[in-house]
């Protein structure tokens, strides 16, 4: 396998372990959160430096608002903060910015900040930053299934039209390449709602590690491993590379 094939063009995280994190060192949940943010900068410099090109992170769920009232403002804080704050370093690296899930429930101030980062990094040819915030894979399959069945209603489509392109095209990742690896720190193995449509013949890797301290040198290892399995996507092997 070539140097350049062995580099995932999309890796996708769930950043796991922030509240356990804090527990082991005897501090509030928060403050996982915001150990967690130097993480999310390493990643982002590992992966541009090392040529990936879409690098997708689980930031919030669906789910989450179903945390306690303090952690979820406390979360909501920290990313307007983190925003404002890494937008310039962003920018300079080429990264940009897509934030990914749905918006109306957010207050004025994260909608402002989601326009804000989207727009300053706009420009960025480096790297994709895909931010899942307010995400979950079942409601994007529940409102993309709406959306065709309205497009048929209205004529535009006839049942026989629906295909696998039609069913990406109307998901929120439109756009975006599937993942070619998914990485959950802590050990948990699951998707816990993530990509469950684009996930179909990623390559799964779960380090023990807990996200605070996932930093560049596990990401490079996380790419030694991907770049050790034999991809055939439902196909038997090339005889030819054996």
């Amino acid at each position: 396998m070539s140097e350049k094939k062995s580099i995932p063009q999309h890796v996708a995280i769930i950043m796991d372990g922030n509240g356990r994190w804090a527990k082991q060192l005897g501090k509030e949940r928060y403050e996982g959160h915001i150990a967690g943010v130097e993480s999310v900068r390493a990643v982002v410099r590992a992966a541009a430096k090392s040529g990936v090109r879409w690098l997708t992170l689980y930031a919030f769920s669906t789910e989450n608002w179903g945390r306690p009232v303090e952690e979820v403002n406390a979360i909501m804080e920290l990313f307007c903060q983190t925003v404002v704050g890494e937008a310039p370093e962003l920018k300079k690296q080429g990264v940009s910015v897509r934030v990914m899930g749905e918006r109306k429930r957010f207050s004025e101030s994260v909608l402002r900040m989601i326009e804000y980062i989207e727009s300053a990094t706009a420009g960025g040819e480096r790297l994709t930053l895909v931010l899942a915030f307010n995400y979950s894979s079942r409601r994007e399959l529940l409102l993309a299934t709406r959306h065709i069945a309205c497009r048929v209603a209205a004529g535009e489509l006839s049942a026989e039209d629906i295909d696998e392109s039609v069913i990406g095209d109307s998901l929120m990742t439109r756009g975006i390449p599937d993942p070619d690896l998914i990485i959950r720190t802590s050990g948990e193995c699951r998707l816990s709602n993530f990509l469950l449509w684009q996930a179909s013949y990623a390559e799964f890797y779960f380090p023990e590690v807990l996200w605070p301290d996932f930093r560049e040198e596990a990401f490079e290892e996380a790419l030694r491993v991907y770049a050790g399995r034999d991809r055939r996507f439902g196909l038997v092997a090339d005889s030819s590379n054996e």
